[in-house]
């Protein structure tokens, strides 16, 4: 077997070189890439075709979740490590939903990333006991392990559309959505319109809200990263 490479993605320099420390004192384990936001993770996942993904929930510009979902569509057999803060369950759905294979808050990392990557290496998934509880009582009650998990209107909308919410939400204009997802300044106007209006949405502040309730945008407390 050869190397194992692993991408880091999250937007705190401090947070990616420590997660880099721990994982390079394995043997024939590299960190490949590092990528501070979740568009630039894509793009690097495209490019360097790591083993593992590691993705923080909260990334500015394009979340984890939807960094997920874009990695997974290029490529269906690369192998994702979601970090968060929070474990509530409509985070875990969510995390399900996108395809991730593991979940770790971010205070058990230094304790158990090793061995959360490592479980992705030989093709296992690695979760809180929370989030395996979950997924065993989805399957008791009738549900198919695995399948993805029900979860709220957030789903009307199409990913091209919950990356414009995301943008928006944090605070950026129309043309500046445009600029930053390639698209005139029309086509952006219109994805906001139709947006609102299939969201009932009446302002941006109705707008930044169903994104923070929805986890599409993440609001950090004072005193935690």
């Amino acid at each position: 077997m050869g190397t194992f490479r692993i991408l880091i993605a999250d937007d705190h320099e401090v947070v990616r070189k420590g997660l880099m420390a721990l994982l390079q004192s394995q043997h024939d384990w590299q960190v490949c890439g590092e990528a501070a936001d979740g568009r630039e993770a894509v793009d690097k996942a495209q490019q360097l075709k790591p083993d593992v993904v590691i993705l923080d929930i909260g990334m500015p510009g394009l979340n984890g979740l939807e960094a997920t979902r874009q990695i997974l569509k290029a490529n269906p057999q690369a192998r994702v490590l979601i970090l968060t803060l929070h474990d509530s369950d409509q985070v875990v759905r969510e995390v399900l939903n996108a395809g991730a294979r593991g979940f770790l808050l971010k205070s058990d990392a230094a304790r158990d990333l090793v061995a959360a990557v490592e479980a992705l290496r030989r093709d296992k998934t690695y979760f809180t006991s929370k989030v395996a509880t979950m997924v065993l009582e989805g399957y008791l009650k009738g549900g198919t392990p695995g399948a993805p998990i029900p979860t709220a209107g957030r789903n009307r909308l199409t990913p091209r559309e919950r990356e414009i919410v995301q943008l928006l939400a944090e605070g950026k204009s129309t043309k500046e959505v445009a600029v930053a997802l390639g698209l005139s300044v029309k086509t952006a106007e219109t994805h906001r319109s139709n947006i609102m209006r299939k969201l009932q949405l009446h302002s941006v502040s109705d707008l930044v809200l169903y994104a923070v309730r929805n986890n599409i945008v993440h609001v950090v407390q004072a005193g935690i990263e």
